[in-house]
């Protein structure tokens, strides 16, 4: 069965899970409305992207 020989450092540990965080969600303003949106996506908020209406949003 494999085991460790030693215990692995916190150092090492560390190093190994340097890039397991969360990372922070970008979000632009909307040019149209103003609300906030993700990039390279249509707005929620008003069914606008890249400067042309693609939908309408349900609740108007």
């Amino acid at each position: 069965m494999a085991v460790p020989k030693r215990k692995v450092s916190p150092h090492r540990r560390g190093n190994r899970r340097a890039h397991d965080s969360l990372k922070v969600e970008a979000f632009h303003e909307c040019p149209n409305c103003g609300e906030l949106k993700r990039p390279h996506h249509m707005c929620g908020h008003c069914g606008f992207y890249n400067g042309r209406e693609v939908m309408v949003p349900k609740g108007i």
